[in-house]
């Protein structure tokens, strides 16, 4: 559920056989295919969550592993798994998330309204991909998200495993951060007391604030929000 002073709650959009009471999807493992469709396996293979995007991969390819990546449908809403490795906007002619939009909305059966981009996270990571073919709802949820970032409001929740268990049960991490190309592969890593010089190659600032929820054998269940960036 959005937050009630969310400027979501102030009109509904008008989108067809839609209203806007619930507009962030609710994930469950059992998902509705498009009407005349069968659920096929992708390039990325029948993973919910994908990993590196392959190299060399066609257009169709590209397509058809989104089309496996759907987690998930409401109303005009699509929720997919991103693979690392996938730009979301790139050059004229680079296979990109949104150079392939036209194609993915059709294979999802969408005919009326094209797929736009609402939330989506960079090259060099993985994870949720927000969708909507109501320019009215991504509008409004684009300016959802702007205004929480500004108010540094966490707008999404990540779980993770720690090797250890934190001191503390709850609080909040500071942590510089930058794409370092390690094995063939561009993964975000830790900068230890982050210079100006390196702000101003690319390092960035995070804040998240974490909640152990459980503990045992030596590891920790851990509930992160980001409160920076694009999380």
């Amino acid at each position: 559920m959005l937050p009630e002073n969310s400027p979501l709650g102030l009109s509904e959009p008008r989108c067809p056989r839609y209203r806007m009471g619930r507009v962030v999807p609710e994930f469950s493992r059992h998902q509705r295919q498009p009407r005349g469709s069968r659920q096929r396996s992708g390039p990325l293979g029948d993973q919910p969550f994908p990993g590196l995007l392959p190299e060399n991969l066609s257009r169709e390819e590209l397509v058809d592993a989104l089309r496996a990546a759907v987690v998930d449908r409401k109303g005009p809403l699509v929720t997919l798994n991103k693979p690392q490795g996938l730009p979301v906007t790139g050059k004229p002619g680079e296979l990109t998330l949104f150079s392939v939009l036209p194609e993915l909305s059709q294979s999802l059966g969408l005919r009326e309204q094209e797929l736009q981009v609402v939330r989506a996270s960079g090259k060099e990571s993985s994870g949720l991909v927000l969708l909507s073919s109501c320019p009215q709802t991504a509008s409004r949820l684009q300016k959802f998200f702007t205004h929480a970032r500004r108010a540094q409001r966490p707008t999404a929740t990540y779980c993770a495993v720690t090797n250890g268990i934190p001191a503390a049960s709850e609080g909040k991490i500071q942590a510089a951060l930058k794409v370092e190309h390690i094995d063939g592969v561009n993964l975000t890593v830790p900068v230890k007391a982050p210079s100006r010089k390196d702000i101003l190659e690319g390092v960035k600032k995070t804040l998240s604030h974490f909640r152990v929820v459980a503990t045992g054998s030596g590891c920790a269940l851990v509930q992160l929000q980001p409160l920076t960036g694009p999380g």
